[in-house]
């Protein structure tokens, strides 16, 4: 089955079990293509213009590599016209920088490790007007992660960019909602877990002196798997500029990283600590408990083995 860019062409196809875990229509819009990689400071895209589609879908693996995930999905994709216009993996496509200079659907519908991803744009010329794709393929230790971006003339609401197959139905996924897991399961499950009890003063950057059970659940994490690497992400609101709010959040991230090294010496190798401001927000901002949920530090799973 191929994806639905005009009214009369079908499904790009998901393998059987696969499940669609969130979607987003924008009906006139305007999209930043990724066309290159993240480099002197910047990604290079295009602007792409029209119905602004994403989905989310979620995969059963047992192994599988991305690009394992991404080769029969770019298959589709060539096999109903299109032109490949960039594709990369993690790496090579500029690590963190490059992830968080896309946009992506929130956790827990759609996971992007910083480790572990690809990504793909595409583009072929309709009848109307010029049609665009992307993908962002990951993965955790249980499921793959696909994001599906399409800008086109319009679908509508109703119009789906892709399906399960049919063939060999298997069970659920399920949303991926980890958080009431402890943290090493949260990790294990979903390479990734939110810091939720870590206090800083206000406007601050300075780690309040609490234990916090966080830190010491992470820290024996870490003890017991001295093979993995994480990355430490400092999140604010919406509150100031975004120069300001990323070095903020940067700090705060550095000092969660200086807290496991000094006090539970965690090998600083094990650990890198970044900053996105308020570029990735689990919650509106338009609220008092939204910006509270988007102040945070997230830990992510590095490593790809």
């Amino acid at each position: 089955m191929a994806l639905p860019l005009a009214a009369s062409a079908q499904l790009l196809e998901f393998p059987a079990g696969a499940e669609r875990t969130a979607d987003s229509v924008q009906q006139l819009s305007s999209y930043r293509l990724p066309i290159g990689p993240f480099e002197n400071d910047t990604v290079q895209t295009i602007w792409a213009e029209g119905e602004i589609a994403r989905q989310a879908w979620q995969i059963q693996i047992e192994g599988a590599t991305t690009l394992q995930l991404l080769a029969p999905l770019r298959d589709q994709l060539t096999a109903e016209g299109f032109e490949i216009l960039f594709e990369c993996e993690a790496e090579n496509c500029g690590g963190f920088d490059f992830r968080y200079a896309t946009e992506v659907l929130p956790e827990p519908e759609m996971h992007v490790d910083l480790g572990d991803y690809r990504f793909l744009s595409a583009h072929r010329m309709g009848e109307a007007a010029p049609e665009y794709i992307s993908l962002m393929v990951s993965r955790s230790s249980l499921r793959g992660f696909v994001q599906v971006t399409r800008v086109g003339p319009e679908l509508g609401l109703d119009a789906a960019l892709s399906a399960a197959s049919t063939k060999n139905p298997a069970s659920p996924i399920g949303t991926g909602a980890f958080e009431g897991l402890p943290l090493s399961e949260q990790l294990q499950l979903s390479g990734r877990a939110i810091l939720g009890d870590l206090a800083f003063e206000t406007g601050s950057s300075k780690l309040g002196v609490d234990q916090f059970g966080s830190l010491a659940d992470l820290a024996g994490f870490l003890s017991d798997h001295p093979e993995i690497t994480i990355a430490l992400v400092g999140h604010t609101d919406a509150e100031g500029g975004l120069d300001g709010n990323i070095a903020l959040s940067k700090k705060r991230a550095q000092s969660v990283m200086k807290r496991l090294v000094d006090v539970y010496s965690i090998p600083a190798a094990q650990i890198s600590a970044e900053g996105v401001g308020f570029l990735a927000p689990v919650a509106s901002n338009q609220t008092d408990d939204g910006r509270t949920q988007n102040r945070r530090v997230e830990v992510i799973i590095t490593s790809t083995q």
